[in-house]
């Protein structure tokens, strides 16, 4: 039989190693609850500060403007406005560039798109002091489906947009690939540069 001093040694050892187990396991989950905040806190800094190299760096710290972008109704007889956040550019023709591109994306808000799927922007280039030149791959046309309304449609929610946007702005002219064409698809000329047509806009939406 074990002896008093036996089984109160047994006891303490057992308690030691208990504790000792106990004390590692903390000990792991300190650790690992430090590295985790670490890396955590390491994640959430370079998102919000990006290294000046890193790409995320210049989108995440542009601004954004409010900017009006105007799409068709379901007849094609109006055009109808759409509030877009965008970022902010520097120069007047990348910041018109970025609203085109956006306009040729498509609504956000379920209005009829005034682009055909497809269609690609060349270039935005200012002309003068009041004139914006827009120049269209080959896609516009091609993907174009046709007619008065929907030529009519394109080329004004266009040239709305457009000067909606740049007070300065009072002409849009329209190149496929760099040229003049006689018409967009067949009904809409496109040799003359297009003021703004306040007629197309929506009676009860225009203010």
């Amino acid at each position: 039989m074990s002896t008093k001093r036996q089984k109160r040694y047994a006891e303490i050892k057992y308690k030691k190693t208990k504790k000792t187990k106990r004390t590692a396991v903390l000990s792991v989950i300190v650790v690992v609850s430090v590295v985790f905040l670490a890396v955590l806190f390491i994640a959430i800094f370079d998102y919000v500060f990006p290294p000046a190299g890193d790409k995320r760096a210049g989108e995440t710290r542009r601004d954004k403007k409010e900017f009006t972008l105007f799409f068709s109704d379901a007849e094609e007889r109006f055009l109808l406005p759409e509030k877009r956040f965008l970022p902010k550019e520097n120069t007047l023709e990348k910041q018109a560039t970025e609203i085109v591109v956006s306009l040729l994306s498509g609504s956000k808000t379920g209005l009829v798109n005034t682009f055909p799927n497809g269609a690609e922007l060349n270039s935005v280039k200012r002309e003068g002091e009041d004139t914006l030149v827009v120049d269209f791959r080959e896609s516009l046309v091609k993907n174009h489906p046709g007619g008065s309304s929907a030529e009519m449609a394109t080329i004004y929610s266009l040239a709305n947009t457009l000067t909606a946007n740049f007070p300065e702005i009072k002409k849009v002219k329209i190149l496929i690939e760099g040229k003049q064409r006689e018409s967009l698809k067949g009904h809409i000329g496109l040799r003359e540069a297009f003021y703004a047509n306040n007629d197309m806009i929506s009676p009860a939406r225009s203010k």
